[in-house]
C-alpha cells in the first residue's frame, strides 16, 4: 500500500477510534454539567478544558508519565499483557483525550437548550428519566451532538504534539498525517509534505463545514 495512502487511512482510522471511544462519556459528561449542580463541578469543568490551553506536549508528557511502565497506570497495564507507550494505542489515547473538550463543550451547551418543559411534561404525563432522556432530551440535542462528535473528530486528526510524546514516530504504527508533515519538512521533502498537508486540510474543511452545516439546521427559526 502507498505510504501516503496508508498514513491517510491510518490517521482516520485512529480519529475515529478515539472519537468513539470518548462519546459515551463525553455525552454524559456534557449532560451532567448542563443539567445538575454538584460540589466539585468548576473543578471538573477546568480539568475538561486543560488540553484546550496546555501546550499539546505538555499533556502528551502528563500521558507519558501515567502510561509509561513505570507509571501509575502504565505498570498495571503490562501486567495484564497490555503495551501502549510507542503503539497505535497511545496514539488513539493522545486522540482522544485532546478531543474531549471540543466534545463535552457541544455536548453542555446542545443540553442546555433543549426546553426542560418538555422533559418536566413528559415527566408528568408518567415518563421515566431514562425515557425522557431518550426519547425527548437526547433527540432535540442530536444535531449539536453530532456537530461536537464532527468538531472532535477533526480535532483527534490533527492532533501531533500529545501524540509526538506518548506515541513517537515509528512508521508503520505511530504516523498520523500530523506526524508525517514533520518528518517530511525535516528531510526536506517539501512535494511529500504539502501532499500530506493538502489531504489533512481537505479534511479538516470538511469536517468543520460539515458540523458549521449542522449547527446552522439547529439554529434555523421555526414557523409558528
Amino acid at each position: 500500500m502507498d505510504a501516503t495512502l496508508y498514513i491517510t487511512l491510518f490517521s482516520l482510522g485512529v480519529a475515529a477510534l478515539g472519537t468513539l471511544l470518548i462519546l459515551p462519556g463525553g455525552v454524559a459528561l456534557g449532560w451532567l454539567l448542563a443539567r445538575r449542580r454538584w460540589y466539585g463541578k468548576a473543578l471538573v469543568e477546568t480539568l475538561v478544558a486543560l488540553p484546550l490551553v496546555m501546550p499539546p506536549v505538555a499533556t502528551g508528557l502528563i500521558l507519558l508519565k501515567l502510561l509509561g511502565r513505570r507509571g501509575p497506570l502504565g505498570e498495571f497495564l503490562e501486567a495484564v499483557g497490555w503495551d501502549i507507550v510507542f503503539t497505535w494505542k497511545a496514539v488513539v489515547i493522545a486522540a482522544a483525550v485532546m478531543a474531549i473538550p471540543l466534545l463535552v463543550r457541544n455536548a453542555r451547551v446542545a443540553f442546555e437548550e433543549v426546553p426542560e418543559r418538555l422533559e418536566q411534561v413528559a415527566r408528568t404525563l408518567g415518563a421515566g428519566p431514562w425515557r425522557v432522556f431518550f426519547t425527548i432530551t437526547l433527540p432535540l440535542a442530536s444535531r449539536g451532538l453530532c456537530a461536537g462528535g464532527v468538531l472532535a473528530f477533526a480535532r483527534a486528526l490533527g492532533e501531533f504534539g500529545a501524540t509526538a510524546m506518548v506515541a513517537g514516530f515509528v512508521p508503520g504504527e505511530t504516523v498520523t498525517l500530523s506526524l508525517g508533515i514533520y518528518h517530511q519538512v525535516q528531510l526536506g521533502r517539501d512535494t511529500e509534505a504539502f501532499l500530506l498537508l493538502g489531504i489533512s486540510a481537505s479534511l479538516a474543511f470538511g469536517a468543520v463545514i460539515l458540523s458549521e452545516l449542522l449547527l446552522r439546521k439547529r439554529r434555523l427559526p421555526r414557523n409558528d
